[in-house]
């Protein structure tokens, strides 16, 4: 699942426990980073404020309903720290939306940063190795060495474990770049591949495109990184409801009590909780502590 994929499945999540459907339409022409104005298909839901083109939101300070055109405000594109891009013909255009994709995406980051380090992002690296050499450098995101093992010489392609291995945090940065590096105290046969397995803090999410496997994260934690940003995003129920004293305000308090948006964040709260439970359960067991030596 990518990024894109994800911000829809905790739209699907939080609008399943709403009353309230955005309304929405689409470009009839496309607009580049600096057009000031654009044209929908249905003008008649126009109206001034927040609008969601793809993931942009925009501050429309006028419109035409009639012709379908709206006017955006000269500071008013890239609204709310969201990037400004070009959008094709029939872009989705939302009217004030509840749930703003750049807010989940931020969600869907928040919840990646908020697993470390509980949960981990695992990553590689190899090099060759070199019979008058013993320690070599690891990446700087490194945080630590979860497994070291060289391909074996053959038509087996066997990996061996290394035995005896030393990583240094602290590493002299004039020889290490890094300030880290790995100390290899086993026999190898000069010139194999070794290959180290480390972990490090997982990666945020930035393209549509990009992967959840991106972020070092294994497929089986994707569900609960989606009821992390889920729970976060509902939050914003309450927040996000008819304000003052009205009758439409009234009319919601019937389908939808004030308080509501806390309680479905804490329904899943609890569903994050448990679900991050059996995940560190299963990573603790994927990568258990291995013994290893020093000299």
């Amino acid at each position: 699942m990518n990024f894109g994929d994800m911000v829809d499945e905790v739209l699907i999540n939080v609008a399943g426990y709403t009353q309230r459907q955005d309304q929405a339409t689409f470009l009839t022409a496309a607009i580049n980073e600096s057009a000031l104005q654009f044209t929908v298909q249905d003008g008649t839901v126009l109206s001034r404020g927040l609008v969601e083109i793809d993931d942009e939101l925009v501050w429309v300070d006028r419109f035409d309903r009639a012709n379908g055109i709206a006017y955006v405000a000269p500071s008013g594109r890239g609204f709310r720290n969201s990037t400004v891009a070009p959008h094709a013909i029939g872009a989705r255009v939302v009217i004030s939306p509840a749930y703003p994709r750049v807010v989940v995406k931020k969600a869907i980051n928040n919840a990646i940063n908020g697993v470390y380090p509980d949960l981990f992002g695992t990553f590689y690296t190899t090099f060759s190795f070199v019979a008058t050499r013993s320690t070599y450098q690891l990446p700087s995101d490194a945080v630590d060495v979860l497994a070291v093992s060289w391909q074996t010489v053959g038509p087996t392609k066997e990996w061996l474990p290394v035995r005896r291995w030393r990583i240094d945090k602290t590493a002299n940065p004039q020889t290490f770049n890094t300030g880290k590096s790995l100390s290899i105290y086993d026999g190898i046969v000069p010139g194999r591949t070794v290959n180290v397995v480390y972990s490090k803090q997982p990666s945020q999410l930035v393209l549509n495109s990009d992967d959840f496997t991106d972020s070092g994260l294994p497929n089986s934690a994707q569900e609960v990184i989606l009821l992390g940003a889920s729970y976060r995003v509902a939050a914003y129920l309450d927040q996000a409801r008819v304000t003052g004293m009205s009758v439409e305000a009234d009319a919601l308090d019937q389908s939808s009590p004030s308080g509501a948006g806390a309680q479905v964040s804490r329904y899943l709260f609890a569903q994050y909780k448990d679900r991050l439970s059996s995940e560190i359960r299963r990573q603790q067991e994927y990568f258990p502590v291995r013994v290893h030596y020093t000299r």
